[in-house]
């Protein structure tokens, strides 16, 4: 079945936060939502449970949870259980949860930065300490990449640490971590008997020949100390509808974690619920179109900028939809997503929200049509060349971050 993700979707005026943050002649490439319709058996059975039109109070069903199951088996070998699964309304929900259910105030919570900038948040949510281990940046050219310090991995723990974010696939390096990584993060982890929460929300969102693992599937040691979150919500573009989960295979965690839930987060939407079955069950061959399609966009976005903006470096990721691009050697003062928004009318995500290592970087979201994606970045090489010709002032810019 032919899937049309050309399709210039207008989503203008539907309450988009990624298209209304910002003027109408700003072209959004930040929040991570793409900008493709869902698979259509989602849309069907979307348009089901509306008509019957009863909207209660809805539980998980068996068939969800069963689902999830055969699909870890099936896709890593995984033996899941139902009961190991919890649900959740979105996976910032689980790695908050992690941290109030493994930590005290005062101890400290360990993440690899740059990162999602909700994880950065999330220690001192729950008046705990942030601790970062850094990525080591690698440059080849115009082409970036991270790389994992084992060493200054585990200098960075100290007796009060207490839970590892891990952010697996990496958002923003676009990394999925090999297993030979994994094992020495979780080797670490597990002799200093810290408990992993593994966020795995872009593990369906793997490019060209990437194959992702996750970090519970290691070792039934690493499991037993495991928390991997997940979610249709990235993979089948329905972020909005709210639904995520947990798998925790340690009992005495999973209750944990269940007990710092309690009473302040709500149940999963009944509307999203019905989406997640429905895209488990039949959503994979426009997943896999849409794996093509993405891939196609990150090497033509890799091609452009070696082609075209010598200024800039950028990451070829191999999972999610989002690149990273260094913006250091371009001559922009201050922040170059200020500089972008006023200059070439595109919007990024601002590296600086994802560690002090961010500053200078901005996060490009490839999840579009091609021709918007061309576009932003023909806006971009535009903004540049007047910037190297002297006609774009170089001083520091302020633009109220939407």
């Amino acid at each position: 079945m032919p899937y049309n993700f050309d399709a210039l979707i207008e989503r203008r005026g539907t309450g988009s936060r990624k298209w209304n943050a910002y003027p109408p002649d700003v072209l959004p490439m930040w929040i991570a939502d793409m900008d493709f319709r869902v698979p259509q058996p989602v849309i069907d059975a979307l348009a089901q449970h509306v008509q019957h039109g009863v909207f209660g109070y809805e539980e998980p069903s068996q068939e969800l949870a069963l689902t999830i199951c055969e699909r870890m088996s099936a896709q890593y070998g995984w033996a899941v259980q139902p009961d190991h699964i919890v649900f959740l309304p979105g996976v910032i929900t689980g790695f908050n949860a992690a941290c109030r259910a493994f930590a005290d105030p005062g101890d400290s919570i360990l993440v690899q930065t740059p990162v999602y900038p909700p994880m950065l948040a999330a220690p001192a949510n729950n008046s705990q300490e942030l601790v970062t281990a850094p990525l080591r940046l690698a440059r080849d050219g115009s082409v970036i990449r991270y790389e994992v310090d084992l060493e200054a991995f585990e200098q960075a723990i100290s007796p009060r640490t207490r839970l590892f974010l891990l952010c697996h696939p990496h958002n923003p390096a676009g990394l999925d971590f090999s297993q030979e990584t994994l094992a020495g993060l979780a080797d670490i982890c597990l002799r200093h008997d810290v408990v992993i929460c593994s966020d795995e929300i872009h593990c369906d969102l793997v490019l060209g020949k990437t194959r992702h693992q996750p970090a519970a599937t290691l070792s039934p040691e690493v499991a037993n100390r495991c928390v991997t979150l997940m979610a249709p919500s990235k993979t089948y573009n329905i972020p909005g509808l709210g639904c995520s989960f947990a798998i925790i295979q340690n009992r005495d965690l999973r209750e944990r974690f269940c007990r710092a839930t309690s009473g302040i987060v709500p149940n999963v939407n009944a509307l999203g619920l019905t989406a997640a079955l429905a895209a488990y069950r039949h959503g994979d061959e426009w997943l896999s179109a849409l794996l093509s399609y993405l891939t196609a966009n990150r090497d033509f976005l890799v091609d452009y900028v070696q082609r075209y903006l010598p200024q800039l470096a950028v990451t070829v990721p191999q999972a999610t939809y989002l690149a990273w691009l260094d913006c250091r050697q371009a001559g922009i003062a201050g922040s170059p997503s200020s500089f972008f928004i006023q200059h070439a009318r595109v919007a990024f995500n601002d590296g600086a929200a994802f560690g002090a290592e961010g500053v200078g970087f901005v996060r490009l979201n490839f999840g579009t049509p091609r021709s918007l994606l061309k576009e932003g970045l023909d806006r971009i090489r535009r903004a540049l060349e007047d910037l190297e010709q002297g006609s774009v002032p170089i001083r520091q810019i302020n633009v109220t971050a939407y």
